[in-house]
């Protein structure tokens, strides 16, 4: 798999995704269709095509890269993901119909409505930023892997690889926006799913194992273990604290974000967003474990073909983020490495699409008001700017991370979301459960400073304050508690139900 065969295969792939692009946006290329594809689309497209959004290139590489990590992580990540499939179906029968029953655009309408403008504005401005950072930290990934095996061999510097990529993602979305992505993240998912299920029959082929044979190696080797029962207190791979984590990280990362709720809102009604919703949590979760038996055949692979995990030039730490495309750019055929690529390709380009259109949506209609202002002509052209803009803050963000990342960008991800998220949960949870009582509008963008900040406090210095106890995906509760708190602290009482 040669450097100018991979650059090859993107240039095809990025070829077909404008080709459609500008079949779908030729007739309509209106602020509608990018916002909300007219309210019009299919439940099953949306459904299929949110599994590339929801995995990423994350997903695809360091998911099986952290089963055989120094840490002794194994499966533990399933729990995380059963947590996620808990707040997937509360996200569908909860806030979904609220959602709809607003008739919104922009998801954060419910809070303008709830608790007031600076409530409003300050629960958009997280969004941003914590799509920002997210979306470019998982673009970042696969960024990288390309660097390493096809741009580094032409001497092309990481910073023009970060805007090229972003570049060719701006040229297909910026017409037609979520009209368009809804039907090439479609196709990108069914690579992604594709990718994944080939990869797993052309190593158990390597390995000489049948599937019932490999189901069993996996089974019986020492990357399996699923559920961690043990000392709750210092594990942070602890069952109940992955579950929590889970389904919280989930109501917040997919309930409360205007990214993968701006899909479920093109649907034509409630019925149809749920019945997406219930199809997509059950297919996610397979596809999660799949990716994890992927990544213990990986390491069973590795360990016989004596290969070693690939070696950060820069920390001199071992980065199990890279031994996928370790494998299949240098250990398999040209078939296998083609359709890894192209599974690659696809998860991460499809994150980072959507990720823009809903970082464009909410600029446009929470900043900008367009959805007050429909009639301004020069709504479209503001939109191809915000577009620009926004393109422009990931590309500083994938640089700027570049200079500083030593971990496994899963890990970080999740992290980062327990600081940015949280105060959308105690946002939401104030709008939804506290009835009576007003909170004090104008306070609520300095509350929401100061909780991130309490949370990163009692992380920091979890063994002094709780005895040893050591935080992980569930520190988003103790945010979000924070949070709700101090929204407490700063309301008043009033005779009239929010």
């Amino acid at each position: 798999m040669t450097p100018s065969i991979i650059l090859s295969i993107i240039i095809i792939y990025f070829g077909l995704l404008l080709v459609i692009s500008n079949i779908i946006s030729k007739k309509d290329k209106s602020n509608d269709a990018f916002f909300s594809a007219n309210k019009n689309a299919k439940w099953y497209l949306i459904a299929f095509g949110m599994i590339g959004t929801a995995l990423s290139g994350v997903t695809f590489i360091s998911v099986p890269g952290e089963v055989g990590s120094p840490n002794g992580e194994q499966f533990k990540y399933f729990q995380f993901v059963l947590g996620n499939a808990i707040g997937f179906l509360i996200v569908a029968t909860v806030l979904l119909p609220l959602y709809y029953k607003m008739n919104l655009t922009s998801i954060y309408g419910y809070i303008e409505n709830k608790l007031g403008v600076y409530s409003y504005k300050t629960s958009a401005l997280i969004f941003l930023i914590s799509r920002t950072i997210g979306s470019a930290f998982r673009l970042y990934l696969v960024v990288l892997v390309l660097q390493r095996y096809v741009f580094d061999f032409y001497g092309i510097p990481f910073a023009v690889t970060v805007l090229i990529s972003l570049a060719l993602i701006f040229a297909y979305t910026y017409k037609g926006g979520l009209k368009t992505i809804i039907v090439t993240d479609t196709l990108q998912t069914f690579f992604l799913v594709s990718s994944v299920l080939f990869t797993i029959f052309f190593i158990c082929k390597s390995l000489d194992l049948s599937l019932i044979q490999a189901i069993e190696t996996v089974k019986e080797s020492n990357y399996s273990k699923v559920f961690f029962f043990e000392d709750f207190i210092t594990n942070k791979y602890h069952f109940v604290k992955q579950i929590l984590g889970g389904i919280f990280v989930t109501i917040a990362m997919v309930g409360l974000d205007q990214d993968l709720m701006q899909k479920n809102l093109s649907c034509a009604n409630i019925k149809e967003g749920q019945k997406n919703m219930f199809w997509f949590t059950g297919i996610f979760v397979v596809i999660n474990f799949i990716f994890l038996c992927v990544g213990a055949l990986l390491y069973i692979y590795a360990q016989k073909f004596q290969i070693s995990v690939p070696i950060d030039s820069v920390t001199g730490a071992a980065r199990t983020d890279l031994l996928f495309p370790e494998i299949a750019f240098n250990h398999l055929t040209l078939i296998p490495s083609i359709i890894f690529l192209l599974g690659l390709t696809a998860a991460t380009f499809a994150t980072t699409d959507s990720a823009l259109t809903a970082l464009t949506t909410s600029f446009c209609v929470d900043f900008l008001n367009m959805n007050k202002k429909p009639n301004n002509p020069n709504n479209v052209k503001i939109r191809h700017w915000v577009h620009i803009g926004f393109s422009f803050a990931m590309f500083l963000v994938i640089i700027i991370f570049n200079s500083l990342n030593d971990k496994s960008v899963v890990s970080m991800i999740f992290k980062i979301a327990s600081y940015t998220y949280g105060p959308l949960l105690g946002l939401y949870s104030f709008g939804l459960f506290v009835k009576n009582r007003k909170v004090i509008d104008k306070m609520v963008p300095y509350l929401c400073i100061i909780s991130p900040i309490a949370t990163w406090v009692l992380s920091s210095n979890s063994k002094l304050f709780f005895g040893d106890y050591v935080f992980d995906n569930e520190l988003i509760i103790i945010n979000g508690l924070i949070t709700f708190g101090l929204l407490l602290i700063f309301s008043k009482k009033t005779n009239i139900a929010q």
